[in-house]
């Protein structure tokens, strides 16, 4: 009886730790810059912009892929609410531009496939906005050593955020391989099948040249008169 007390008051203890831990880490993972992530379809010969509107002094991150779609390819540039041109860039395949916002005002990005006469392409993009904030209430402005708690917590937060960033990497990896297997299928199905088609007409010509060779030639029916 006399050790009972202090075993479950070491348990409550435990579990008060681990309850904090995993609250502060299911807040860590929300704490994320804000932004949005789009996979949209951009035909030949065409452009599609989006705007947004931001304040001066934000930082802001646009990354984008092509996923499938001829060279996999798209012209792509950033204009500030002056109509000056930060950002420009052509025929590539995928890139990533920060930058740290002048003016307020509305942004302006935009995907061109206007130099492609019939390759039509899906464009994956995120734009986000705005610096992480602290991991750690006034974690910029303390002077002692983090805990151990609060030492792993960053740590999960920061392995969170790697997991993350891989997944859509290894999604739009996966998106983009399937594309080019199902191209590949395609070719190589409207290959078997033309080769199909050569195969049986150059069949049907070799069995009528044989049967020409073989074929009787009636004699003429004028004859030499005696």
């Amino acid at each position: 009886g006399g050790t009972r007390g202090p075993v479950r008051g070491g348990m409550r203890a435990v579990v008060r730790a681990v309850v904090r831990a995993v609250m502060l880490a299911v807040v860590l993972c929300g704490m994320r810059t804000r932004g949005t992530e789009l996979t949209f379809e951009l035909p030949d010969s065409h452009k599609q912009c989006f705007h947004q509107e931001l304040q001066r002094g934000l930082k802001f991150t646009l990354d984008y892929q092509v996923i499938s779609g001829g060279h996999y390819d798209v012209d792509c540039y950033v204009e500030d609410p002056n109509g000056r041109t930060i950002y420009k860039e052509t025929k590539k395949q995928y890139d990533s531009f920060p930058h740290r916002t002048e003016v307020n005002g509305v942004y302006t990005f935009c995907f061109s496939n206007e130099f492609s006469t019939f390759s039509h392409k899906t464009v994956y993009f995120d734009f986000q906005v705005g610096d992480e904030p602290p991991i750690l209430p006034d974690m910029s402005n303390r002077v002692t050593a983090l805990t151990q708690m609060e030492s792993a917590c960053v740590t999960i937060h920061e392995a969170l955020n790697t997991v993350i960033d891989s997944q859509t990497h290894y999604r739009l990896r996966e998106a983009q391989d399937r594309s080019r297997a199902e191209d590949l299928n395609s070719r190589v199905s409207y290959w078997s099948v033309g080769e199909t088609l050569i195969l049986f007409v150059v069949s049907v010509g070799q069995v009528m040249l044989l049967k020409s060779f073989f074929t009787e030639k009636r004699p003429g029916s004028g004859g030499a008169g005696t």
